[in-house]
């Protein structure tokens, strides 16, 4: 069909494209240090914008309700298949589901499918680094995630003075809380697992032991972080954050008799739980990116890249010491790190705010000991990232003295806010930052930093 329907985008649409390419210029530009982001390759994108995107396949593959998807459960199979092998999992002990729109739709179909409805959970503590689709509840006891609306969920705790999780609580908890399923995984906490000790744990209540692996994925695929299929039950996770794929979801979970399930294999529950539980049909361009981001990460060049996430943030937090911050746990053991601001005399939003006005994105995040999570005292910093695009530890140490710079220049601006001093005053008067000349420098440099290195996915 000729005409503008069949027009290529910069013509068909105008406004979306320049918007593209403004999106393309932030990341090419900027210092992306986000935790939970990375730069997928561009075989990935590819099959991510192709024609799978066009057929509609409710079910699984052999069991479509609608025809003409042989090519998409060859697609699915092989997404599969190479799930399962990257993770050294066999098939006839393991399943995988690759349908999930992403980790939280992951996340819910799991309970959906394990539980009953009130059923009690444990998840690590929102602001101890938890995830909100663990379970969380406000103070007052407002139910602001799904997962307390429609199940009963216990937060378990770090060790404020460590930093780590306090097992011996949990264990307590647990048997006075008597959970259904205990979680194992977190958005913000930089050490690795102890999944022997949940297990163990988990096994005294009689309780499903998951694991959502969402940011470490690609640590654990490449065996560099302890692995959770050992000794969990249910294994989630994104495929968009270290595993370098497109935004989806995983679960894992096991084929052979659980005592949890009555004995009964978990994989059938979990199918129903997605499709026609929660979900309609799959997004097949997403799978069939995701079967190339999993070939992709069976390459020995991405557990050299895994090795290098991990240098690079101990690069960074090495430097960051040196400068005088005070890191949760004292360090870390994978990709991420949650730095204590409170020590410097300021804020992780009024950090972040600067930080962004200079195009160096990462986020303000919650500490042990925080009281107020909308002015949380840290923030979170990741290297998958700028890794991919092939930041070194010498530049990261680099990227701490430009982050370091930006927040003495928030400190210093937070004494000069008039009125009370408060986040929305601080705000108001910073504005789109134009009037200060040490962030407009501070941009220049980190321009000057990120226009030396490509930009994964580029023609």
């Amino acid at each position: 069909m000729p005409g503008r329907l069949q027009a290529p985008l910069g013509e068909a649409d105008p406004a979306m494209a320049a918007l593209i390419a403004r999106e393309a210029e932030r990341q090419r530009s900027g210092l992306e240090l986000i935790a939970s982001e990375n730069f997928t390759s561009r075989a990935v994108m590819e099959a991510n914008g192709s024609c799978l995107t066009n057929k509609y396949s409710e079910g699984l593959p052999g069991l479509r309700y609608y025809g003409g998807n042989e090519v998409i459960d060859d697609v699915e199979r092989l997404c599969q298949t190479r799930a399962l092998e990257l993770y050294g999992l066999d098939s006839e002990e393991w399943a995988v589901n690759v349908q999930p729109l992403s980790g939280s739709p992951a996340n819910f179909a799991i309970y959906t499918a394990l539980l009953e409805p009130h059923a009690r959970v444990m998840g690590l503590s929102l602001p101890h680094g938890g995830h909100i689709t663990h379970g969380h509840q406000t103070p007052s006891g407002k139910r602001v995630s799904g997962t307390s609306i429609y199940f009963e969920s216990m937060p378990y705790f770090l060790d404020e003075t460590t930093g780590t999780i306090d097992y011996d609580r949990l264990a307590g908890q647990a048997l006075e809380f008597r959970p259904k399923m205990i979680i194992v995984g977190a958005s913000a906490y930089p050490r690795d697992f102890d999944y022997a000790r949940m297990r163990a744990i988990a096994d005294s209540v009689g309780a499903f032991l998951m694991a959502d692996m969402a940011h470490i994925s690609g640590l654990v695929a490449s065996r560099h972080l302890a692995s959770p299929f050992d000794f969990c039950d249910v294994v989630s996770t994104t495929t968009h954050k270290s595993l370098r794929g497109p935004r989806g979801g995983m679960i894992f979970s096991r084929r052979g008799g659980v005592a949890a399930a009555g004995g009964k294999g978990l994989d059938g529950l979990i199918n129903s739980a997605v499709f026609p539980g929660l979900q309609g049909g799959p997004h097949n361009h997403q799978i069939g990116a995701l079967a190339t981001a999993l070939k992709l990460a069976g390459e020995p060049e991405f557990r050299e890249y895994q090795a290098r996430v991990l240098a690079n943030c101990q690069a960074l937090a090495g430097r960051l010491g040196e400068l005088g911050y005070d890191l949760v746990s004292g360090g870390t053991d994978n990709h991420l790190l949650l730095v204590d601001l409170k020590g410097k005399g300021v804020d992780g939003s009024r950090v972040e705010k600067i930080l962004d006005l200079s195009h160096i994105t990462l986020n303000k995040n919650s500490v042990p000991g925080d009281r107020n999570m909308f002015v949380p005292g840290g923030m979170r910093i990741g290297t998958p990232a700028l890794t991919t695009r092939g930041f070194t530890e010498a530049d990261f140490r680099t990227v701490a003295e430009l982050v370091d710079r930006g927040v003495r220049i928030a400190v210093d601006l937070k004494g000069k806010t008039p009125g009370d001093a408060k986040l929305k005053d601080f705000l108001a008067f910073v504005g789109d930052g134009s009037g200060f000349p040490e962030i407009a420098q501070l941009r220049a440099d980190v321009h000057a930093l990120a226009g030396g290195f490509p930009m994964p996915g580029e023609a």
